[in-house]
This record gives C-alpha cells, structure tokens and sequence, in this order.
C-alpha cells in the first residue's frame, strides 16, 4: 500500500472511531439529528456509535479491512436520511431550526466522497496483485 493510501487509512479509521465515540459520550446532537419517522431513535445512535468504532479499527487489520470497507459505505448509506434531515429541518446543537443552515446542505455531497473513500479500501493494491 502507497504511503499516501496508508496515511489516509489511519485518518479514516481514526474519524470514525472518533465520531463513534462521540456518539456514545455526546448522544444528544446525534439523536436530534434522527428523523422523527425512525423509531427508537437512542437504541439508533449506540447502534450507529459502535458499528463505527468497530468497523473503525476493523480497518485498521488488513485481513478484514475490504468488509469494514463495505461496512462503511453501508452505514454512510443507512445514515444519509439523517443528514437529508439535518440540512432540511435545519437541525442544530438546540434542534430543529438552530442548525447552520446553508452548511448542512454543502454537507449532502461529501457522502459521495467519504463513501469513495471508503471504496479505495476495498480494492487490492496493484503492487500486492503485481507480486503475486
């Protein structure tokens, strides 16, 4: 693997065990964020904290770094009507209509990219399949 491609890894590991942990300490935000429509929307957010720490250090181990890879790409997809929800109700640290208004709409589209990013980790190193 490219040092750049490792340096990436460790950062991206380290976000979203960050961001995992975050949710467990600091569930309030993430809840608000929850659409009214899901139910549960705490047992949601311990469900979404901890998939992120653990697929966060499943990247970290190069045997099982494709499936937390997809892992990823999964849970950014499960969570996208969350922030559909954050830029279209405006939601905030106070709730519904407190939130940072255009930059929760400017947020939508790094999906795309967090979930890209996530992909390069599920293909094979073209120097591993030239040495093979």
């Amino acid at each position: 693997m490219s040092r750049t491609k490792t340096i990436l890894l460790y950062i991206m590991a380290a976000i979203y065990m960050y961001i995992g942990f975050d949710h467990l300490l600091n569930p309030d935000f993430y809840v608000r964020i929850i659409p009214p429509s899901l139910p549960f929307p705490e047992v949601l957010n311990v469900i979404s904290g901890l998939s992120e720490i653990v697929l966060g250090v499943f990247l970290l181990e190069p045997r099982v770094r494709p499936f937390a890879a997809w892992g990823i790409i999964a849970l950014l997809v499960a969570v996208f009507p969350a922030n559909v929800y954050m830029a279209s109700a405006n939601v905030g640290p106070d709730g519904p209509g407190s939130g940072a208004g255009a930059s929760n709409w400017i947020r939508l589209p790094f999906q795309a990219v967090f979930i890209l990013w996530a992909w390069w980790y599920t293909q094979p190193d073209k120097i591993t399949e030239q040495l093979d």
